[in-house]
């Protein structure tokens, strides 16, 4: 064979290599292709901005294909001609999230925040095997979490806040790379689930939970730093272990039906904030929290808390903010507040105090009259003083 004539074969066989390559390339992400027709076709049109992401997905060329001049600006990324995010721009698109969103089996994030998508959440969309990253948040997804969310084994932060979502919060103790979880926002009933115990920040705000503070919910979560279960309906007492959970740095139990809170003294605590107002938490301040050696803010207010308060609060020199106002506290406030020294800013109003000085800023709301404080002492106030 002649050298022209091997360079020739040579060309040839190089031209089907890169045939036969850009061919398979094509095929291995034809499903994707499908799938991001499917999920623009869910789209209310009219909804979408011709300067938004989706405005410009055109499907006259690839996806994945560089460079994106005027086709897909945004709204997806790719890696190896699969798409591996999903990322709506918040353009306030309308419609609904298409379940063919399963066959981007490659993807590692999902966020559609931010706009007005409505209608269940497919269940197919928990079968992604890949997916770290799912972010739903301030849309209109109604309907319930499946069970089948337990297979979304790569998840790594899940929030699905401020939507309409109802039915029992999901269990998500099999999912061991799941660190954020919020679910804020919704109207999920019932009690609180087990949880995954590699959790970070666990925050379910305004839905309507019942029920009390179980342990098992909680059970080795030696990770977790955010607690955040705020208006609800959750009742009992809030018990002493949870506060000593190791890694625990800020709670928010304010607007619950709480009757009851047990304080027990750390041995070492890296808690830095406390909410549990607006309940109906009863019985006497401890001194307790002042055990807590990084608490710097504390809100215990419109409660139904009696009795003095302990002289260890004007002593500490963490905490800095502190909120009692709304209760039926009773007898002198400790005059360490009111020295100079002290950098406690809040409030100690509406309480049954005697002697709070209004020059302080921690006394300038009036506390109760005297005939309500009797009552809420059974007429034995002035014994109590």
């Amino acid at each position: 064979m002649t050298s022209v004539t091997a360079a020739a074969a040579a060309t040839v066989s190089l031209f089907f290599l890169l045939l036969f390559s850009t061919t398979a390339a094509a095929a291995t992400f034809s499903t994707d292709v499908s799938a991001l027709k499917a999920i623009k076709s869910a789209i209310n049109p009219t909804t979408i901005p011709s300067y938004s992401c989706l405005a410009s997905w055109n499907f006259t060329s690839y996806p994945c294909s560089d460079p994106h001049v005027t086709h897909f600006l945004c709204g997806l990324s790719c890696s190896a001609n699969r798409v591996t995010q999903l990322t709506f721009d918040p353009a306030g698109y309308a419609g609904t999230l298409s379940p063919l969103v399963s066959q981007l089996t490659q993807l590692i994030t999902i966020d559609l925040s931010n706009n007005k998508l409505s209608g269940p959440i497919p269940t197919s969309l928990f079968s992604l095997p890949n997916l770290q990253t799912l972010i739903l948040q301030s849309n209109s997804f109604s309907g319930t979490i499946p069970p089948v969310i337990s297979n979304l084994k790569a998840i790594q932060t899940l929030d699905i806040s401020h939507n309409f979502l109802s039915g029992s919060l999901p269990d998500t103790s099999s999912l061991l790379t799941l660190t954020r979880l919020d679910l804020s926002f919704n109207k999920f009933t019932g009690s609180l689930p087990k949880l995954g115990r590699n959790l970070l920040e666990f925050a379910v705000k305004a839905n309507r939970l019942s029920g009390d503070m179980p342990k098992t919910s909680f059970n080795e979560l030696t990770q977790l730093e955010v607690v955040e279960l705020s208006d609800n309906s959750l009742t009992g007492i809030i018990p002493g272990w949870f506060f000593l959970q190791p890694a625990l740095q800020q709670v928010n139990l304010a607007n619950n039906r709480f009757t009851g809170i047990e304080i027990l003294k750390p041995i070492n605590s890296d808690l830095v904030a406390i909410d549990a107002g607006y309940n109906k938490i009863s019985g006497y301040l401890s001194a307790n929290f002042t055990a807590y050696p990084m608490l710097s803010s504390l809100s215990l207010r419109y409660n139904k808390l009696q009795g003095p308060i302990p002289e260890e609060y004007s002593r500490t020199t963490t905490l800095s903010r502190l909120f009692l106002d709304g209760n039926y506290l009773n007898g002198m406030p400790p005059k360490e507040f009111f020295s100079g020294r002290s950098s406690v800013t809040g409030s100690l109003g509406d309480n049954c105090l005697k002697s709070c000085p209004t020059s302080s800023q921690l006394c300038l709301k009036s506390q109760k009259s005297s005939s309500i404080c009797r009552q809420a002492y059974g007429g034995k106030m002035r014994q109590k003083l």
